[in-house]
């Protein structure tokens, strides 16, 4: 329990800490930096933190005011999930509350100029149970556009027993006048090894998945831990099969040769490979994103960087794949790679680029 129990980032966790320790807990903080790596959770502890009854820079999670605050967040998040699956939207803003700590966030597209009306109205008002308030507004990008001079009103004139918490990825989504009234608390990617402790203890995969989940996680504890990795493995297969087939019957240059050939491939296994990356349109950005990591780690092995690779259970293949294919090969698969990511928001038929893709690369000669 405590913030010791945080998962990266000391950086920001003693900036909160030194916060507390000073009680100059500001009026308004903004929290960015990518996706997954606890800014949500790290407002929750410093909100928990600012009223805990036993300690000063952290929260012991058993008195009364810790264990009051935690009841809000569950109730708070609680009515967001409930408001969010309103179809009618003239309801979701039916009989809002807010508590003295509460989560702000996006019904649905936007977070709607009512919610930070009614922030605004009781954060000029005493707290009702605890000594100070806390407005956490997650995804704050999305505050719609005439709600955002409610929130800076209330952020230039910010009550002394209100702290308003903004979270977003990047801060340049936000007005400049917002940002200008914040205190900044970046966040950076968590470490790989520590990704790695923490499926360590809470998965039961094996030791090499987990190292293949850690390095796809990119930082992003969110992302670790809700990975499937045997749907990403079944999405990735056909890759796979795709690189195994325009690379095949690669025969390196000679010394005295300029390039290299190869066989023909199995046409049938690359068309089937094609097709089962084109069929799942619901998915095929996923599909897209996995071809592109693929692509990041073929330049990375080519430029002898292997060590830096994603999927380090390919180590061997993705060797043999960057030799067949070279830095032209290599810049025709982004090519094709790219036009497909242009036309997906179009009715287009993915598979027919793919194969176009394929009978280039498994056509190409090795210089």
């Amino acid at each position: 329990m405590g913030f010791d129990s945080f998962l990266g980032n000391t950086a920001a966790v003693e900036t909160l800490r030194e916060m507390l320790r000073d009680d100059r807990m500001p009026g308004a903080l903004l929290f960015t930096g990518p996706e997954g790596v606890g800014k949500k959770t790290l407002a929750l502890m410093a909100a928990k933190a600012s009223v805990c009854e036993r300690l000063r820079d952290d929260f012991c999670g058993e008195c009364a005011r810790c264990r009051r605050a935690e009841e809000m967040i569950t109730a708070a998040s609680e009515d967001l999930a409930r408001r969010g699956e309103m179809k009618e939207a003239a309801r979701r803003l039916e009989g809002l509350v807010y508590f003295d700590l509460q989560l702000i966030a996006p019904f649905t597209r936007y977070i709607l100029t009512e919610q930070i009306r009614l922030s605004r109205q009781v954060a000029y008002a005493r707290p009702f149970e605890l000594p100070r308030r806390f407005f956490i507004i997650d995804e704050a990008q999305a505050i719609h556009w005439q709600a955002v001079d409610l929130l800076l009103k209330v952020m230039e004139e910010p009550p002394e027993t209100t702290t308003f918490i903004l979270i977003c990825p990047n801060a340049g989504e936000l007005r400049p006048t917002i940002r200008s009234r914040c205190q900044r608390v970046p966040f950076s990617p968590v470490e790989e090894g520590l990704i790695a402790k923490l499926l360590a203890a809470r998965s039961q995969l094996p030791e090499a998945e987990r190292a293949l989940v850690a390095r796809l996680a990119g930082g992003s504890v969110g992302k670790a831990l809700s990975l499937d990795i045997n749907e990403y493995l079944a999405r990735r297969e056909p890759w796979l099969t795709f690189l195994d087939s325009v690379t095949v019957g690669l025969r390196a240059p000679g010394a005295g040769s300029s390039s290299g050939r190869r066989s023909a491939p199995d046409w049938q296994k690359l068309f089937d490979a094609t097709r089962a990356l084109g069929d799942d349109r619901e998915h095929f950005e996923e599909t897209l994103g996995i071809g592109q990591a693929l692509l990041r780690d073929l330049l990375q092995t080519l430029a002898g960087g292997q060590s830096r690779v994603t999927h380090v259970d390919l180590a061997p293949r993705l060797k043999r794949w960057a030799q067949g294919l070279g830095f032209g090969g290599i810049e025709m698969l982004k090519g094709g790679l790219d036009q497909a990511y242009r036309q997906q928001v179009r009715n287009i038929n993915q598979q027919l680029g793919l194969d176009a893709l394929a009978i280039g690369l498994a056509s190409k000669e090795i210089h």
